[in-house]
């Protein structure tokens, strides 16, 4: 099959997150037609996750070229850039306060930036209700796209943008991603001016951490007068059926914990035992690094489909830059295999190289050395 011009093919995006959504904003405000798929039954079937910050270099380039950064900065949190960091006695022992006018990096929620995104496209652009079961048909197309409720449609390129645990992946590379040895715990704090705070003095305006080798805390501030602390332990990825525990058992995990920071301060335990509701276990998974593959010319990956690494601040921004990057290339090539060579040219090197850098970096979680997270 001759590769289509990108105006007249069938562009389908697997993955609603930020940077399918990404992607398509640019190809629309291109001219050109593109259909996203998600798992999910509509917009707010579930929580979207904590706060981002959205890089100069990166996050901020693609919201730019997708004609969405002044609305942006009027939902960021420049303030949110501040950082804390403590030792588990809760003794502060590095602080930056971002200056007046920082923008290099400013905090945003992930359901904001998500509902900026869909609120820039075209009505019916996005399809609720279609987890990917496999992508098939021949490499150089038409694919066929099999999805849970038993239907297909036909496209002309698949863009995998479906996160860690990618069904679009399988189509250009066998990789899967493997438990890193480190498990976050989420705990939510809601009203923490009122209810929490001691929680939200410590915290301050952006974000906290503290570690001591073997466990950290990390806190977030988010808007809506919310605060996210995320456990972070070296555990195994069964720790809770190894301890005998369910998702379900706050007051088991709660005394689990407590034990284990034992040797914390009071102060610095409440973020771990005054929280609103369950724990969310959320363990770290990273793609082997490098994570490379064939060229294909009927499909491609961006964002945590393609590299997917430990969380210290560059997942959510490679996968805008990746959607920027990928989006232009097919406004300005004359085929979509053209567009993908190009894409995946400069691409894969830069995430092969940060890849590498971060290997074995969730380990840094854990690290008391360490200036920031």
């Amino acid at each position: 099959m001759t590769s289509p011009a990108p105006a007249h093919a069938r562009i389908s995006i697997i993955g609603a997150g930020p940077g399918g959504l990404t992607c398509a904003r640019i190809l629309q405000r291109r001219g050109i037609a593109v259909t996203v798929y998600d798992r999910d039954p509509g917009p707010g079937a579930r929580n979207q996750g904590g706060t981002l910050d959205l890089h100069a270099d990166n996050g901020q380039i693609a919201l730019r070229e997708a004609g969405l950064l002044d609305e942006f900065f009027r939902l960021a949190r420049p303030e949110g850039q501040e950082m804390r960091q403590m030792d588990p006695a809760g003794t502060l022992t590095f602080h930056h306060v971002p200056e007046a006018g920082d923008l290099f990096k400013p905090e945003i929620d992930r359901g904001q930036l998500r509902n900026l995104l869909l609120d820039s496209l075209h009505p019916g652009t996005v399809h609720w209700g279609r987890a990917l079961d496999r992508v098939g048909g021949p490499a150089d197309g038409p694919r066929r796209l099999s999805f849970a409720d038993g239907t297909t449609t036909e496209t002309d390129l698949v863009i995998g943008a479906d996160g860690a645990s990618s069904r679009v992946r399988p189509a250009v590379s066998s990789a899967v991603p493997e438990y890193t040895g480190v498990s976050f715990l989420e705990a939510w704090f809601s009203d923490v001016e009122n209810r929490h705070p001691d929680i939200a003095e410590l915290v301050g305006s952006g974000s906290a951490g503290a570690a001591d080798g073997d466990r950290g805390l990390f806190a977030q501030r988010n808007s809506g007068d919310h605060i996210r602390v995320y456990v972070i332990r070296r555990v195994p990825v069964d720790w809770l059926t190894m301890s005998g525990l369910t998702a379900d058992d706050t007051d088991g995990i709660r005394a689990l914990l407590l034990d284990e920071y034992a040797h914390w301060s009071p102060r610095m335990r409440q973020m771990i035992t005054t929280n609103d509701g369950r724990y969310v276990d959320r363990p770290l998974f990273a793609l082997p690094a490098p994570h490379t593959w064939e060229h294909n010319p009927t499909v491609t990956l961006l964002g945590d489909a393609a590299h997917l690494m430990p969380p210290l601040g560059v997942g959510v921004n490679l996968a805008m830059l990746d959607a920027g990057e990928l989006a232009l290339a097919l406004a300005n090539a004359a085929t979509v295999d053209d567009a993908i060579r190009t894409y995946e040219k400069t691409m894969l090197p830069r995430s092969s190289e940060m890849a590498k850098a971060l290997e074995g970096g969730a380990e840094h979680l854990l690290s008391a050395d360490i200036p920031d997270f």
